[in-house]
């Protein structure tokens, strides 16, 4: 006589995963079992071997009869990668100098820490002028800060617009915008775009007002240098 059998499995912590598992028909009754890495058959009429309890395994009920295919799946949620806050800062002044004076001596990046508080050093590159090495030097809430990068200038437009990005280390861009105000003035706009360093980021929310500060304060120390460029490029 043919009969629809039932299957256990059982599947503990320490046994091995079952990645498939298939049963098909047959006229006898089979019990699985998997209990401490140990898979035993028995069949009807023989003593089975018995887990002592239930309370720590996987009990599945497969019946005989069904051919599709049981998985049991034992991968873990993908992992979600933590996403650093960007934070963008944007100061401007007007300058009384013209916007082609204030446009090369912002263009004279190897300048740049003569007047930008917490740059320290800018090199460029002799080999690809358009790459520079940056360094950031600056003590601030209470601990001295150090970053460096690697920059490449973007296509300027002559007299209008300079912007970079980083290639490597502290991840930012910005972009430095030159608007005529008349023939001996204009107005620079300087804007950055940075990724809060993690050991930055308990006082993320003071970092932007902080910079802020910092480059403005840096535009006024620029003004004062390109009035200086300005009369040293016409004597």
């Amino acid at each position: 006589m043919s009969a629809i059998a039932t299957s256990y499995v059982v599947l503990s912590p320490n046994s091995f995963s079952l990645a498939n598992l298939t049963s098909t028909t047959t006229t006898r009754t089979r019990s699985v079992i998997l209990y401490s890495s140990k898979l035993v058959s028995t069949s009807r009429g023989c003593h089975s071997l018995r887990p002592p309890s239930f309370s720590s395994e996987l009990f599945l009920r497969i019946p005989y009869g069904s051919s599709k295919r049981t998985s049991i799946s034992t991968a873990s949620k993908p992992f979600s990668p933590v996403t650093m806050e960007w934070q963008d800062c944007m100061v401007k002044m007007e300058l009384d100098v013209p916007t082609s004076v204030a446009y090369n001596c912002y263009s004279d990046r190897e300048a740049i820490p003569r007047w930008m508080p917490f740059i320290s050093s800018v090199k460029i590159l002799e080999d690809q002028p358009a790459l520079s090495q940056w360094s950031l030097k600056y003590k601030a809430f209470g601990r001295n800060i150090e970053f460096s990068w690697l920059a490449r200038n973007m296509q300027p437009i002559p007299n209008q617009k300079i912007h970079w990005r980083s290639l490597d280390g502290l991840p930012n861009r910005g972009a430095v915008r030159f608007y005529p105000k008349g023939p001996a003035s204009c107005v620079v706009e300087l804007t950055v775009s940075y990724e809060v360093p993690q050991i930055l980021a308990p006082v993320a929310s003071a970092l932007k007002p902080f910079l802020e500060g910092l480059l403005g304060r840096g535009l006024e120390r620029f003004a004062s240098f390109a009035k200086t460029y300005q009369a040293e490029s016409t004597s």
